[in-house]
């Protein structure tokens, strides 16, 4: 079955690292337990989110930096659907970071596990990326994951965005990964705020390609886009233990 979102009530989130006994209704989860790809889940985790983009209806769902740059696409491989990023977005940010993103709009997540599948559209070249953007706050304060073909100080890391032009964090990464052609990618990113960890999997979900730790930013949005290339995204699925507190609005 082929549904949009999620999860029937989800623990409120307060503060940077507690939950609340509080429960907040954001819609219905259909179609029984979805379980990851990968590893098993930490205790006390649940589905939060699940976009199948089985209809163009699922955009409605995302925050663009440049909605004109952004589709629904039916070409997607056998799956139900997929975003497409088709051309590049007319949008500068404040600070140098990338201008092709799509955030999930009204969900915002503290400690997650999330998965889902990349296909990346571009040519090859060194600097060939897709990103995963999380801790999003505003469009000058967030992290995000730059999977890119080869690596350098600016490609193929975890990247943190505060005020300022992103910088690296990453303390372990590859030497960058192979998209191929009309080739389809997992990936997984796990988050915990308490130790700061941040784990990046791309198609072996036993072994993380980056880790980092950084506790500069705690919830934030969750999303997807590329620096300056194009790509799909399907089968987006966001578990963790509850959601954190919306804030309104993104790009202003």
């Amino acid at each position: 079955m082929n549904l949009l979102v999620v999860t029937a009530a989800t623990r409120m989130w307060s503060g940077a690292r507690h939950f609340t006994a509080g429960w907040l209704a954001v819609g219905v989860l259909l179609g029984g337990e979805v379980v990851p790809a990968g590893p098993a889940l930490p205790v006390g985790y649940s589905l939060l989110y699940r976009q199948d983009f089985a209809s163009p209806d699922a955009l409605n769902d995302f925050t663009f930096s440049d909605p004109a740059a952004w589709r629904w696409s039916a070409e997607a491989g056998g799956r139900p659907g997929a975003l497409e990023l088709f051309q590049q977005s007319r949008y500068a940010p404040r600070v140098r970071s990338p201008v092709n993103i799509a955030l999930i709009t009204s969900l915002e997540f503290g400690d997650f596990v999330m998965e889902a599948e990349l296909l990346q559209t571009g040519r090859e070249y060194g600097h060939r990326d897709l990103c995963v953007f999380f801790g999003a706050k505003d469009p000058a304060n967030f992290y995000y994951v730059h999977l890119a073909t080869q690596a350098d100080p600016n490609a193929h890391n975890i990247f943190l965005v505060n005020d300022a032009p992103r910088t690296n964090i990453a303390t372990r990464t590859t030497a960058g990964v192979n998209w191929g052609t009309n080739v389809w990618h997992r990936v997984r990113l796990e988050r915990t705020l308490a130790d700061g960890a941040i784990r990046v999997f791309f198609d072996d979900l036993t072994q993380p390609i980056m880790v980092a730790a950084d506790t500069h930013f705690d919830h934030g949005r969750i999303g997807f886009g590329s620096f300056d290339d194009t790509g799909k995204v399907a089968n987006i699925r966001i578990w963790g233990p509850g959601l954190a507190p919306r804030r309104e609005g993104f790009f202003r």
